[in-house]
């Protein structure tokens, strides 16, 4: 027999926790203890394009992506995700997946698991400003199965997912005392991850808004300059009409 997820998500709580886990970033910002966030409508629009090199499943990986969709819902900001196949793009035509990224886009990379030698145990994953993140899928696996509930292993991907990608929207310094930005994840941020309630804090939510509308802005900005650079040179290349007396 099948266990509807929600219920397993709440058989789980009752499992014993071992391991602290946690992210790399630089030092903490501690902010007072979070509230839920608000659910605002999305104002402003992500694109995350999405490279699998791990041996999670596409169930898995589309698991994940809806966590960390609803989680950057309730912040009030829209992602529109881009799952991109393994390959090498065409130099001619460049796709969406290789095209340099434009100030609204996310390049998500989901790895199996870092060099022992460069990252604790403890560590999900780690961002690069202004467009890179980077998730260990191996680390969320080896979590669950710790727990002897493998299953979570996706909510885990996807709350580690909306953290990395927070750090490029709210900056190196965006931990935070409580919420999905806090830097380790103790046994309260596992049950949180697992019911739903690991959020971004009311001011995280505002600051993501604000910088994906800078984003947006800069995005529309360029767009508009290449729109105008393109027209004058399309004049510049019309011939000249006579003109009579």
């Amino acid at each position: 027999m099948k266990i509807p997820i929600r219920e397993r998500r709440l058989r789980w709580l009752g499992l014993k926790l071992g391991l602290v886990v946690g992210f790399s970033g630089a030092a903490g910002l501690v902010l007072p203890e979070a509230v839920l966030a608000e659910q605002p409508s999305p104002s402003s629009t992500i694109r995350v394009r999405v490279n699998n090199y791990s041996r999670a499943s596409d169930r898995v990986l589309a698991s994940a992506e809806h966590e960390a969709n609803r989680i950057f819902g309730r912040a009030g900001l829209a992602v529109v995700w881009l799952n991109c196949p393994p390959g090498h793009s065409d130099p001619v035509q460049p796709d969406s997946c290789h095209e340099a990224p434009g100030p609204t886009d996310i390049i998500l990379r989901v790895l199996s698991a870092p060099a022992r030698t460069k990252f604790q145990d403890s560590v999900f994953g780690f961002a690069v400003y202004p467009h890179l993140a980077s998730v260990f899928y191996d680390r969320m696996l080896k979590r669950a199965i710790s727990d002897d509930a493998e299953f979570e292993a996706q909510f885990l991907l996807g709350c580690a997912i909306a953290h990395e990608i927070g750090h490029l929207l709210l900056g190196s310094n965006g931990h935070s005392g409580s919420g999905v930005m806090r830097a380790r994840w103790e046994r309260k941020q596992i049950r949180q991850a697992m019911t739903g309630a690991l959020l971004f804090t009311p001011e995280q939510a505002r600051l993501i808004q604000a910088e994906a509308q800078t984003r947006t802005q800069t995005r529309l900005q360029a767009a508009g300059l290449k729109e105008y650079r393109k027209m004058m040179v399309d004049h510049r290349a019309e011939p000249a009409s006579d003109s009579t007396e």
